[in-house]
């Protein structure tokens, strides 16, 4: 089976040698996001606006491979502060993510000036449309 690691100039950089988002198959890993933005590399104030920045993040990664949200199946989700943000975390995730949900993990991690990061596995066709994966 063929894997393809992609880099790609519209997500923060790698802060470490990784890549974006690795395809095998029909299956796509994505690199844990943070919620720096692409452009200026700023953190948004707060769990909320950071959340839509970190789900904006994973979904420019799998638009690299021509997925996006809704085809994820599962999502590991760290978040700085477990129990004072989960509500406010949890109400901008249904809000971008449709039924029937990803399977999720949601665990509080000591996270290095950050609230909330986020990587998913997704599943689509081996070939995004035009053509094969990069």
């Amino acid at each position: 089976m063929t894997r393809t690691a992609h880099t790609s100039p519209d997500l923060p950089a790698p802060a470490g040698p990784y890549s974006h988002v690795v395809r095998a198959g029909d299956v796509v890993w994505t690199a844990g996001f943070g919620p720096q933005d692409p452009a200026t590399g700023q953190v948004p104030e707060g769990i909320e606006r950071q959340t839509e920045q970190v789900i904006d993040n994973v979904e420019t990664a799998l638009r690299v491979v021509g997925l996006g949200l809704g085809d994820v199946v599962k999502t590991t989700v760290h978040l700085q502060h477990l129990e004072r943000d989960f509500a406010a975390y949890n109400e901008v995730y249904a809000r971008r993510f449709a039924s029937p949900y990803p399977v999720r993990t949601t665990v509080g991690s000591d996270l290095l000036g950050i609230l909330v990061e986020i990587d998913v596995v997704a599943v689509g066709p081996s070939s995004p449309p035009g053509g094969p994966a990069r």
